[in-house]
């Protein structure tokens, strides 16, 4: 299954506020810059998808890739990502600072949840990787309650450990921009499979009927970036399975259930994942992989 205007705190004082994004940066958000900052950085692929997408910002035509993020541009870019709409008060910050109307989309959407608000604070790897998986708790769920933040986040791939020689889940590192825009990315990439695989659960769903004593449907046939497969699970404790538009016709009394899934077929990643147990009915159950359970 489917393995997605931030500047410097010294660039804060150039942020005014727009209704779509929060924030805006003079003279800036150019995602053909010349003379890139970053042109020949690691992350260069992720930030231009960052500034592609809309939830990253250069400020001068620069984005400061090895400075440390701070907590306001972080969560800027965690609100654009979300696509949060509605807000909630934020006395902690008063009218007209720069952060604002971030913060009380952030708000509203709990991805401040136990996060003590201060827009120009740098982030530690264990402050981010909280503020990311509050993000993520209605696509995700719950982190292990075994693991920090930061080994949850290590864990499912999307932090990178410590360099060698360190614990690997060390939490007081600093993470950079170019860090960031490598998190982001993913959020982005997984927000977008999920809908994907959403969608082609409910087109899958509505295919389903009975007819003639067997349980008929057809897989969606996808676009090529994902595998997509029906499972039965067969009275004989056996496996019948069905892939990228394929049509089925099962006997209803040789089946008791039956797996929806839809897998990234670049990473293997988890895009969604449901569960029939009661044929012929079909209730299902979202299965889709978590952080945990």
């Amino acid at each position: 299954m489917l393995k997605r205007r931030w500047v410097s705190c010294l660039f804060a004082s150039v942020l005014t506020f727009t209704s779509v994004t929060g924030v805006v940066f003079e003279n800036s958000v150019q995602a053909a810059a010349t003379n890139k900052d970053y042109e020949s950085h690691a992350a260069k692929a992720a930030i231009d998808f960052g500034i592609q997408k809309g939830y990253l910002w250069l400020s001068g035509g620069k984005f400061y890739p090895n400075n440390q993020i701070t907590q306001g541009q972080f969560v800027a870019s965690l609100v654009a990502i979300r696509g949060v709409k509605e807000t909630a008060a934020v006395p902690q910050l008063p009218a007209g600072h720069w952060a604002k109307y971030s913060y009380e989309r952030a708000v509203k959407a709990g991805i401040l949840n136990n996060v003590k608000i201060d827009p120009n604070k740098p982030l530690t790897k264990e402050e981010a990787a909280l503020l990311v998986l509050n993000t993520w708790r209605p696509y995700r769920g719950e982190k292990s309650p075994d693991l920090t933040n930061t080994g949850a986040l290590i864990t499912w791939g999307w932090m990178k450990p410590a360099p060698r020689g360190q614990p690997k889940f060390r939490e007081d590192l600093p993470v950079l921009r170019s860090d960031a825009a490598e998190i982001l990315q993913f959020m982005w990439q997984d927000k977008w499979q999920l809908e994907q695989g959403k969608k082609y659960a409910d087109e899958f769903h509505k295919s389903l009927k009975v007819v003639n004593g067997k349980i008929t449907g057809k897989v969606p046939k996808g676009d090529g970036n994902f595998l997509i497969r029906a499972m039965f699970n067969t009275k004989a404790d056996g496996l019948n399975g069905f892939l990228n538009n394929e049509s089925f016709a099962v006997p209803v009394n040789s089946v008791k259930s039956l797996t929806f899934q839809v897998i990234n077929a670049k990473d293997s990643t988890s895009a969604g994942g449901y569960w029939y147990p009661n044929l012929p009915k079909f209730d299902r159950e979202n299965r889709t992989k978590k952080f945990y359970r």
